[in-house]
């Protein structure tokens, strides 16, 4: 196990094996997405209470799990970049933070067009609804804390910290519904429980989760591949690869 992540440490190694990977996340992600898409938009039956309004519910939830999800690979990204000075974790969560920012950006967005026909209002400053736009705004602050210093070094840093310090904010996130007295609706679905929806229902959101992973993955692997050219674009074995591309 250890010599593998060594070698995933190497961005060498991480370049050619992520070539091999980022097509088949691709595949699925268009598989996934296009399938659950259809099925949940066009053969889901309506919410017998919101009527077809809940179709955003395959939009919005898997947005509002990304966003979470990358939140926390940051975070790990970062604490192996600051504890064994990998320069690949150091990457990752860089490309990660501008897909982070964008997921939060549609969840928020599309509960916000969610709620209007469910609520009544666009906005409210909901437990939920006020944390998931702290997380945009730490999405912002670590993209801005990697411009913000002249060494890259010192701004990778700065970042990793603020990562890891505001991954606080993602247990906040998923249980402010219980803590606190909120308009948004628990848990549409988890592992402990049974889903309150129908299997029909269910089943594409699924899907749709599923795909927007694979697709954060795959535009992660290719982001990743860029990054490491950029930076690595002294090392003799990229100039071997650029030489070759002409």
């Amino acid at each position: 196990m250890w010599t593998f992540f060594h070698k995933l440490g190497s961005p060498k190694w991480f370049y050619a094996i992520s070539a091999r990977l980022q097509p088949w996340f691709w595949a699925l992600a268009v598989l996934l997405i296009v399938s659950g898409s259809v099925w949940g938009l066009a053969y889901a039956p309506a919410d017998y209470q919101q009527g077809n309004s809940f179709r955003i519910i395959y939009v919005h939830v898997p947005a509002a799990f990304l966003a979470q999800s990358i939140f926390i690979s940051m975070a790990i990204a970062a604490v192996i970049f600051m504890v064994w000075k990998i320069k690949i974790a150091d990457m990752a969560a860089k490309v990660m933070a501008p897909i982070g920012a964008a997921m939060t950006f549609v969840a928020l967005f599309s509960g916000a067009v969610w709620g209007m026909p469910t609520w009544g209002t666009w906005w409210i400053w909901d437990a939920r609804l006020t944390s998931m736009l702290i997380l945009l705004f730490l999405y912002a602050g670590v993209i801005a804390l990697r411009g913000a210093f002249a060494s890259r070094d010192s701004g990778s840093r700065a970042a990793s910290v603020l990562a890891m310090v505001g991954v606080i904010n993602i247990p906040i996130i998923k249980y402010s519904v219980d803590w606190w007295y909120t308009l948004h609706q628990p848990a549409s679905f988890t592992i402990t429980s049974r889903p309150a929806m129908p299997a029909d229902m269910w089943w594409p959101l699924v899907i749709m989760v599923l795909g927007f992973y694979c697709f954060f993955v795959a535009l992660t692997l290719m982001r990743t591949r860029s990054e490491i050219l950029r930076r690595e674009s002294t090392k003799h074995w990229v100039r071997e690869l650029t030489r070759g591309a002409r």
